[in-house]
């Protein structure tokens, strides 16, 4: 008895990498699996893409309790960065997606550490200021595509070691699409073990705890806010590669919605929640699109019924609809 116990308390670790491995496989032949036409890799592409676009706010608000009403400025830098950098200077992928990652930074570390001391309503409205802001100057500013935006930007490159990748179509866009979402997940799991993420979660449940224990709230409020912004940053950048085209229109209230909704939709603090939420999401704009005003009436009412019916989400209805073992 006690000396088999050890082998199947270690075979669990291994268990679980197998699991994840399998998992991931069968996730990047989806497309395949779905025909292997266009229309599959745009979709599962789009997905991959909206899906690490909001895991960015999902940080935020789940471990925050903060609603971020100004991640549509991180999601539009990714893209102007993409759209400028390769465009006017031939920069390549790799360049495009460290310049995207940097001006994030910069700008959530000026943004959060004005937002500091402001809580909740505010701060969702400071946020929201924020990106009002920056779609004006992006509108008006000739220098970044102006009101026209930016088209015509190159396919994606990726030099690698001895070659380089070139993704000049959907199918050739969703091996990076796939890499970034694992990445996201990847990063996201290790957050959610680490110490700012239990931090986090700590001075969001109970602040007279975290503050006895010496924990300086403002302090992790803008650590988790700014390793929130790159996250969707990039999901902006490669968006960017996809449609070939950047302008204002980023900014549009659809893409915030999106992000909120999908990731209550499942329920917050739930690894695959945004992309169970996205995939939803998508699938019901590409399959039962009733047209583009009515899906954005669909995604805002499907966030206020979750709001006030199923704040759970999908999961925490099932938990409630679960029966319970005595």
């Amino acid at each position: 008895m006690t000396a088999t116990a050890p082998k199947a308390s270690s075979s669990m670790p291994l268990l679980r990498i197998v699991g994840i491995v399998g998992m991931a496989v069968v996730g990047f032949f989806l497309p395949r699996l779905f025909g292997g036409g266009s229309v599959a890799y745009s979709t599962l592409t789009t997905i991959a893409i909206f899906a690490v676009m909001c895991y960015g706010v999902d940080i935020v608000l789940s471990y925050l309790g903060e609603v971020s009403l100004g991640h549509t400025l991180f999601w539009a830098i990714g893209g102007y960065s993409a759209a400028n950098l390769s465009t006017q200077f031939g920069l390549n992928g790799w360049m495009t997606a460290l310049a995207a990652v940097a001006f994030c930074f910069a700008a959530a570390i000026f943004l959060g550490a004005v937002t500091l001391r402001t809580r909740e309503f505010v701060f969702s409205l400071v946020t929201y200021a924020a990106a009002v802001v920056a779609y004006e100057v992006a509108f008006n500013w000739d220098a970044i595509g102006g009101s026209d935006g930016i088209v015509g930007i190159p396919p994606l490159d990726l030099p690698l070691l001895f070659t380089t990748f070139s993704a000049s179509a959907e199918q050739d866009l969703w091996p990076v699409a796939f890499v970034l979402l694992l990445l996201t997940l990847a990063f996201i799991a290790r957050f959610r073990r680490s110490r700012l993420g239990t931090t986090a979660l700590m001075v969001q449940m109970n602040p007279a705890l975290a503050a006895s224990l010496g924990v300086n709230p403002r302090r992790i409020r803008l650590a988790v806010f700014v390793l929130s912004a790159p996250i969707t940053g990039l999901a902006g950048w490669l968006y960017a590669y996809q449609r070939a085209y950047v302008g204002p229109d980023m900014f549009e209230s659809y893409f915030l919605v999106m992000m909120l909704t999908a990731v209550v939709l499942a329920g917050r603090r739930v690894l695959l929640g945004p992309l169970l939420g996205t995939a939803l999401l998508i699938a019901q704009q590409n399959l039962l699109s009733l047209g583009g005003d009515w899906n954005k009436i669909i995604l805002g009412t499907v966030l206020a019924v979750v709001l006030i019916v199923w704040p759970g989400g999908l999961v925490g209805l099932f938990r409630r609809l679960r029966p319970r073992s005595d």
